[in-house]
C-alpha cells in the first residue's frame, strides 16, 4: 500500500472514531436528560409518599443534568464511568423497590409494568450500555 494511501485510511479511521465519540457522547448525554425527565415526572409523588425517595430522586436529576454537561463539555472516560455507575444504581433500586420493596414503600412490589419504571429501566439501560462502549471504545492514552 502506499504511503498516502496509508495516511488517507489513517485519517479517516481517526475520523470514525471520532465520530463515534461524539455520538455517544451525545446519546448518553441525552439518555441522562430522559432519565432526569421520567424521575421529574413522579417526583410529586414522592413527596407525598416517601420523602426520602424524593431526596433521592432530586439526587438522581441533579446528577443527571451535571453529567449531561459535563458530557456535553469534555466527555472523559471518568464522565463515562459516573453516567455508567448511576445508572446502574438507578436499576439496582429500580430492582429491589420491585421484588422487597423499600422501608415504607411496599406498593410497587411486583410492579413491573408500571410505564414510567419500564422507560426509566429501558434509558438507563442504554445509559449503561452505551458508557460502557465508550469507555471501552476510547484509544489507551484516553482511558
Amino acid at each position: 500500500m502506499s504511503r498516502a494511501l496509508e495516511e488517507r485510511t489513517t485519517d479517516t479511521q481517526t475520523s470514525n472514531h471520532r465520530t463515534i465519540a461524539v455520538n455517544r457522547r451525545v446519546a448518553v448525554g441525552l439518555g441522562l436528560a430522559s432519565v432526569a425527565a421520567i424521575h421529574i415526572l413522579d417526583l410529586p409523588g414522592k413527596f407525598a409518599e416517601t420523602p426520602y425517595l424524593a431526596a433521592f430522586y432530586v439526587a438522581l436529576i441533579i446528577a443527571s443534568f451535571v453529567l449531561t454537561e459535563r458530557l456535553f463539555v469534555a466527555g472523559t472516560r471518568r464522565d463515562f464511568l459516573a453516567a455508567a455507575a448511576l445508572s446502574a444504581a438507578v436499576i439496582v433500586g429500580f430492582t429491589i423497590n420491585r421484588t422487597v420493596g423499600m422501608p415504607g414503600a411496599t406498593g410497587d412490589i411486583g410492579n413491573w409494568l408500571e410505564p414510567l419504571g419500564l422507560l426509566s429501566i429501558v434509558v438507563e439501560a442504554f445509559v449503561l450500555w452505551q458508557s460502557i462502549a465508550a469507555v471501552v471504545g476510547m484509544p489507551r492514552k484516553a482511558r
